[in-house]
């Protein structure tokens, strides 16, 4: 049996508890938001780096790996997931360049991860969500709301994104769809931006994983009677010691 294979039949041994599925889990935010969620989810952890889920899972009572490339999900990758009470998706890439300098296999690249990838995912999914009425929440970006120089393919990737939310939830009223558009956050992602960006890493100016995590446990935590649609966060001002 496949690591896939193995993670879809523990499904059904999982408690009562709710469960939820993160993508983009074995680093960053991903990874912090299976860490805020796991005192009361199930989790199933999805990501490419079998080993990296692995060792996340085995710090985390009642977490699975879902080894899987985001980009080729089919109906076997999900089979056997019924219900599912929170879907999250946390996986991203980013190439920044100017226009003239970014060729079409880039676009092509970070629209199938950024937005197909998770339109996908999603529509597989929308039996079990719907059993659950359960919950998406999408990682989006502040890119998502502004587009600037050099990050042409990101940002469109990014509002994409935000319209598909927009669509998602007006298409299904019984689920809870939340966006949510950080501003620079501490990662390995952000260390490759700047690194193309040929800046300092600065991370003392960033926001971090946990602080996106705890954005995405208010909106999944929030009383039935409130719908928390889109939140924004952005890198607090610290004072200069």
């Amino acid at each position: 049996m496949t690591a896939g294979g193995r993670a879809r039949s523990n499904v059904a041994r999982m408690s009562a508890r709710p469960t939820a599925l993160v993508t983009g889990a074995s680093r960053g935010v991903g990874a912090a938001v299976a860490r805020v969620l796991a005192p009361t989810h199930d989790l199933l952890l999805g990501g490419r780096d079998a080993e990296a889920l692995g060792k996340l899972c085995a710090e985390l009572p009642g977490a699975r790996p879902w080894p899987v490339e985001l980009t080729a999900v089919t109906e076997a990758d999900v089979a056997g997931i019924d219900r599912l009470d929170v879907l999250v998706h946390s996986a991203g890439v980013v190439t920044l360049g100017r226009i003239e300098e970014t060729p079409a296999e880039v676009w092509r690249r970070t629209m199938e991860v950024n937005v197909v990838a998770v339109a996908e995912l999603t529509r597989l999914l929308l039996p079990a969500l719907r059993a659950a009425r359960g919950q998406v929440v999408a990682i989006n970006s502040g890119s998502g709301l502004h587009a600037n120089p050099t990050w042409g393919s990101y940002a469109a990737s990014k509002f994409a994104l935000r319209a598909f939310a927009d669509v998602l939830r007006q298409e299904e009223p019984a689920l809870r769809v939340t966006t949510v558009y950080p501003g620079r956050i501490d990662t390995d992602m952000q260390r490759g931006v700047r690194a193309q960006e040929n800046g300092a890493y600065e991370p003392e100016r960033y926001l971090t994983p946990e602080s996106v995590a705890r954005a995405v446990l208010a909106a999944v935590t929030a009383s039935p009677d409130a719908h928390l649609t889109d939140i924004t966060l952005r890198p607090a001002v610290r004072p200069v010691a």
